[in-house]
C-alpha cells in the first residue's frame, strides 16, 4: 500500500492502522513495495506473536466470563437454557477471533490484491476523466469517511463500556471486566472495517458513473466523427472499469464472508441474550440496567444497519449506471453512429449480467432487505423467548406457593 499511489487508500490508512492495532487486519506497512524482505519477515513474525497473545487473552476472558455467568445464573435460579445461550455466545467470541487470525494468514495475498485493485482502479479512473468536461474534485472523501466510519468508531469505543460494564455482573474481577470490554469493542470494530472497504468501492463507483455522465455531456455538444470515436473508446474503457469494480466487490465479499457471518450471528444471539436477562431481572425493582440493555441493543443493531446501509448505497449507485446509459442512447449521436450504438448496447448487456451483490458466501446478501429480515426474525425469537419465560415464571410461582402452603401446614401441626 503505497502512500503516494492512491489517495483513497491514503485516506483509509489511519483506520486500517487502528484495526491492525486490535489484530483485525495486517498493518499497511506489510503491503509496502519498498519494504525490505528481511524486515518484512521480522515484522510479520512479531505481529504473528502479537496475534497469538490476543487469541490467548480472548480464550482466557471467555472462560472467566463463563464461570461468572454460571455463578450469576445460580444466584438468580435461572439455570435453564440461559446457560446454553451464554456459553454459545462466548464460544462465538472465540470463533470470531480465531477465524480472524486464520483469515489474515489464508487471505493475506487476497487482501494485497484488493489494495492493488483499488489503487489501480483509482489511477485508471483519474486518467479516464482527463480531457472531459465537468471535472469533479474528490478531496472530500476523507471528510465523508470520517463522518461515516470515524464518528461511529468514536461512539462505539465511548458507549460500549458505559452500556455493558455494569451488566457484566459482580462475580467478574475488575481486570477481567476491562479486558472483556476491549474484546467487545474489537468484535464490533470488524464491522466498521468492512464499512471502510465498502465506502472505498462506493467512491470508485461514483467516479465511474461521473465519467459516464461526462461522456454523455460531450456527446450532446460534439457530433464530429473523430470526437465520437474518442468517446467510444472512453465508453469502452469505462465498461471495462465497471467490470473490474464488480470483480473487486466479489473479492471483498469473499474476504469478509465468514467474519461477517460469525459477527451477525453473535450480535443476533447477544440481542436475544439481552432480552433473556431483562426478563430474568424484571422481578428486581432495583435493577438499574434496563436502559443500558436497551442502549446495547441499539448499538449492536446500528452496527449491522450501517454495514447494510453502505452496501445498499453501493448497489443503488451501481444500478443507476443503466439509467445513464439509457440517457446516452436517447441522444441523436447514438442514432447517427452505429459504433456508438453497439458500444452502448454491449455496456447495457454487461450491466444486466453483472449484478452487484454483497454476499456472505451465498448464505445471505448484505443489504437493507437482509437487515429488515433479521429484525423481524429477532422479534419473532424474542416473542417466543418471552412466552417461554412467562410460562417458567408461572410454574416457579406455583411451586413457591405449594412450598409456602406445606410450610404453613407443618407449622400448624
Amino acid at each position: 500500500m503505497e502512500a503516494n499511489r492512491s489517495r483513497l487508500l491514503t485516506a483509509a490508512r489511519p483506520y486500517i492502522q487502528i484495526y491492525s492495532i486490535f489484530g483485525l487486519t495486517p498493518p499497511p506497512t506489510f503491503f509496502t513495495r519498498t519494504l525490505h524482505k528481511r524486515r518484512r519477515g521480522i515484522l510479520i513474525l512479531g505481529y504473528g506473536c502479537y496475534l497469538i497473545a490476543i487469541s490467548l487473552m480472548v480464550i482466557y476472558e471467555c472462560y472467566a466470563n463463563i464461570v461468572a455467568l454460571h455463578q450469576d445464573l445460580h444466584h438468580f435460579h435461572a439455570e435453564d437454557f440461559s446457560k446454553v445461550m451464554g456459553n454459545t455466545q462466548k464460544v462465538l467470541v472465540v470463533a470470531i477471533f480465531l477465524w480472524n487470525q486464520l483469515n489474515i494468514l489464508l487471505n493475506f495475498r487476497r487482501l494485497a490484491r484488493i489494495y492493488d485493485d483499488i489503487a489501480d482502479l483509482e489511477i485508471e479512473l483519474n486518467n479516464a476523466s482527463r480531457g472531459l468536461i465537468g471535472q469533479h474534485h474528490w478531496w472530500s472523501f476523507r471528510f465523508r469517511l470520517a463522518i461515516s466510519v470515524g464518528l461511529w468508531i468514536v461512539l462505539l469505543v465511548g458507549l460500549t463500556p458505559r452500556l455493558t460494564l455494569v451488566a457484566l455482573g459482580p462475580f467478574l474481577h475488575w481486570t477481567n471486566k476491562v479486558l472483556t470490554e476491549i474484546v467487545l469493542i474489537i468484535i464490533q470494530l470488524k464491522c466498521t472495517e468492512y464499512c471502510v472497504f465498502v465506502l472505498l468501492i462506493y467512491e470508485l463507483i461514483l467516479r465511474g458513473r461521473h465519467i459516464l455522465q461526462q461522456i454523455g455531456a460531450e456527446l450532446e455538444d460534439n457530433h464530429s466523427r473523430d470526437s465520437v470515436q474518442e468517446l467510444c473508446v472512453a465508453l469502452k474503457r469505462n465498461q471495462l472499469l465497471a467490470g473490474r469494480i464488480w470483480g473487486l466487490v466479489n473479492e471483498v465479499s469473499l474476504y469478509f464472508t465468514i467474519s461477517l457471518t460469525l459477527l451477525f450471528l453473535y450480535n443476533g444471539l447477544t440481542i436475544l441474550h439481552i432480552v433473556n436477562w431483562a426478563l430474568i431481572k424484571s422481578i428486581n425493582p432495583n435493577d438499574c440496567c434496563q436502559y443500558m440493555r436497551f442502549g446495547t441493543f441499539l448499538l449492536l443493531s446500528i452496527n449491522i444497519f450501517l454495514a447494510c446501509l453502505y452496501s445498499e448505497f453501493c448497489i443503488q449507485t451501481y444500478n443507476s449506471i443503466p439509467r445513464v446509459l439509457h440517457q446516452i442512447v436517447c441522444l441523436p449521436a447514438a442514432e447517427d453512429f452505429a459504433m456508438l450504438k453497439m458500444g452502448l448496447r454491449e455496456y447495457s448487456l454487461q450491466m444486466e449480467h453483472l449484478k452487484l451483490i454483497f454476499t456472505c458466501g451465498g448464505l445471505f446478501d448484505i443489504n437493507l432487505k437482509f437487515f429488515g429480515g433479521m429484525v423481524v426474525t429477532l422479534f419473532a425469537y424474542a416473542i417466543i423467548l418471552v412466552q417461554f419465560k412467562i410460562q417458567t415464571f408461572a410454574h416457579s410461582k406455583v411451586r413457591q406457593n405449594i412450598n409456602m402452603t406445606e410450610i404453613k401446614a407443618y407449622t400448624v401441626n
